[in-house]
């Protein structure tokens, strides 16, 4: 029977800016567990993300807090703490920050981000 451990990923918990126009904050991606990854990703007040696509990667965004507008393909919504958007593998996706404060949402690939996937648009 395996056992349950904790996983810590070693110096990767720094926030880095990402190109996308957001930063992130790798809490999981690591080639040990090419199911899944988890970042806590940050946009500033009043930014907006540039259009892109994930390659082969389905993504979560679980919203912490701060509010905003997510597009999806051809949708859009307004979201705020505690929603939950699902964008499937290849479709357009941009999240712009409405509000005052920082925007904070969890992204969670699978399988796990890679930056070889990501297609600016």
């Amino acid at each position: 029977m395996s056992q349950t451990k904790k996983f810590t990923q070693p110096g990767k918990r720094e926030e880095y800016y990402f190109k996308e126009g957001c930063f992130i904050e790798e809490w999981l991606n690591d080639a040990r567990h090419q199911e899944l990854s988890v970042a806590r990703v940050r946009v500033a007040p009043r930014t907006t993300t540039k259009l892109h696509s994930l390659i082969g990667t389905t993504e979560r965004y679980v919203i912490l807090s701060g509010q905003g507008n997510v597009t999806v393909g051809e949708a859009s919504w307004e979201i705020s703490a505690k929603d939950v958007v699902i964008i499937n593998a290849g479709q357009p996706q941009q999240i712009a920050n409405t509000g005052e404060k920082d925007l904070l949402f969890l992204a969670i690939c699978t399988p796990r981000f890679r930056t070889e996937n990501y297609r600016e648009l």
